[in-house]
């Protein structure tokens, strides 16, 4: 552990939800840590704040993959006050071209009741939601459980034979396929295809009709796998209860402290400087942040081993942000207009797939779709204490919304024609019942959160991806200097409240240690 002068055992920086987890993980096992956030709170984007007398989340609310991971019960997140919701209906599926009050449609975690609402709405298509869901399911499970530790061929191997190879043929067929190929091997309707490339390759940042985007496809039979659930009090009640466990493991936790070196001595990390000056020694440091800030920003006198680590990541570009998020406070709950159903589950708004390409070439231009992809949803529809009485909480998310907009955002209309967009189908009123509004662009996500230009780097592909990645340190989580590893959305199994990286990442450093 700490050697003679060492102030901690590990430091872990940034206080996202993989890195409460790792530093949770660590404590547990017996490593004197601390855990340094820039910001005045722990959670990232996957906190929540007070708005306007409301909570409202920093990001979409809908969490499953979490879910799937041991970390709730391994870290007895339960008595450190984490209570789920289960979304039954946990997904309205709708496009633009069907105008409002069109076709929508609802997934449910049990598959015979999607069945029945797409044989209302959509009967041609059941059969190929049927097949789409035997296809897809085996894969979801495989990847589920890929994400619970580090992969290697030997891991992968080991758990394609013990599961019979059940979903391996669909992983390596599709992920070598784009997601629009995928979904239009199976269906044919907009209000299907939309929703499908939305939540895989759009929340990623890319194109569906990229090759290589195929496991993207597989975000509709997820919700039948794993069920969708959000937490009570909003999304910030998980780095919340990872908090408090971490504490409770003796760990030690400073905001408003921001990093500015990871210094080395010789071919290992000696530990970490603040903007302030001070300097916290420890053989072991855990960056949550993206690798660009770690490897080129933070990272000093490193050993000549690490010079090719750092010769990669200059060569790499750091990807702009492209999601917004407009959070409204309502004096009465938003309804759709010509529709039954509930804003408590997210309704998700889609361009066609071809609009979703175009909406990536516009991207680079700096321009935003003329009807853009949203996910909405009410979140105090289904949870009321995010709210005081006679209040509600509206969430539009928005894709693709390029951080370098032309123009800028600081004057921009944009993020008022999205509100203006969705509010035609919703019943008259909308607008008028707004008490306050704000928007979340990237150019706020950088000075808020600390997301160059707006964007987490998320790592992309599956477990198939891990094996080829040219980045090693993304799927093992040590890197090329001894004693400095890596967490959060930029490594193995990506983005989302996930958590599987932290947990991948505590195990890495519990067995080296």
């Amino acid at each position: 552990m700490t050697t003679a002068g060492d102030d901690y055992d590990a430091v872990v920086i940034g206080a996202g939800h993989n890195g409460l987890v790792t530093a949770a993980y660590l404590a547990r096992g017996g490593m004197r840590t601390l855990l340094l956030e820039a910001r005045d709170t722990v959670g990232g984007t996957a906190a929540s704040e007070g708005f306007a007398g409301a909570t409202v989340n920093i990001c979409n609310c809908d969490h499953l993959t979490f879910r799937t991971t041991p970390v709730m019960t391994e870290l007895d997140l339960a008595s450190h006050g984490l209570v789920y919701q289960d979304l039954d209906a946990s997904q309205h599926n709708a496009s633009w071209s069907d105008g409002a009050g069109g076709r929508t449609w609802t997934a449910y975690h049990d598959l015979d009741v999607t069945l029945d609402e797409l044989a209302a709405v959509h009967p041609g298509e059941v059969d190929n939601y049927r097949r789409y869901v035997t296809a897809a399911s085996p894969a979801i499970r495989m990847i589920f459980e890929a994400a619970a530790e580090p992969p290697t061929l030997r891991s992968l191997t080991t758990l394609a034979l013990r599961r019979r190879l059940a979903g391996a043929p669909t992983l390596l067929r599709w992920s070598r396929r784009s997601a629009a190929d995928v979904l239009r091997s199976f269906f044919h309707t907009d209000a299907i295809l939309g929703p499908g490339a939305v939540t895989g390759p759009m929340v990623w940042g890319i194109s569906p009709e990229f090759d290589g985007t195929g496991l993207g496809a597989l975000t509709h039979a997820m919700r039948h796998v794993a069920t969708v659930g959000r937490p009570v009090g909003g999304s910030g009640a998980v780095p919340d209860a990872l908090l408090s466990s971490f504490v409770a493991h003796g760990g030690e936790v400073r905001v408003s402290s921001p990093v500015t070196e990871i210094r080395c001595s010789g071919e290992s990390v000696s530990g970490v400087t603040l903007t302030d000056g001070t300097q916290i020694s420890a053989p072991v440091v855990v960056s949550a942040c993206n690798p660009h800030d770690t490897f080129l920003r933070w990272l000093r006198h490193p050993p000549r081993s690490a010079q090719r680590l750092l010769d990669r990541w200059r060569s790499i570009p750091h990807a702009d942000g492209y999601e917004s998020k407009l959070d409204l406070v309502l004096d009465r709950e938003p309804r759709l207009l010509d529709d039954e159903r509930s804003l408590g589950p997210t309704t998700v708004i889609a361009p066609d797939l071809g609009s979703i390409h175009r909406a990536y070439e516009l991207m680079g231009l700096g321009e935003v779709l003329e009807r853009p992809a949203l996910l909405v949803n009410a979140p105090t529809v289904l949870d009321p204490t995010m709210a005081p009485p006679g209040r509600h909480v509206l969430s539009i998310e928005a894709l693709f919304t390029p951080y370098g907009l032309t123009g800028g955002w600081a004057d921009s209309p944009e993020p008022r024609r999205w509100l203006e967009a969705f509010a035609q189908r919703c019943e008259p009123g909308l607008v008028e019942s707004i008490v306050d509004w704000r928007a979340m662009t990237p150019d706020r996500y950088e000075r808020d959160f600390h997301l160059p230009a707006g964007h987490a780097t998320s790592f992309g592909g599956g477990p198939l991806a891990a094996l080829r990645n040219a980045n090693p340190e993304l799927t093992k989580y040590q890197t090329a200097v001894d004693g400095l590893f890596l967490t959060g959305a930029a490594t193995f199994p990506g983005a989302g409240v996930w958590g599987a990286s932290g947990r991948n990442c505590a195990s890495v450093v519990l067995q080296t240690r």
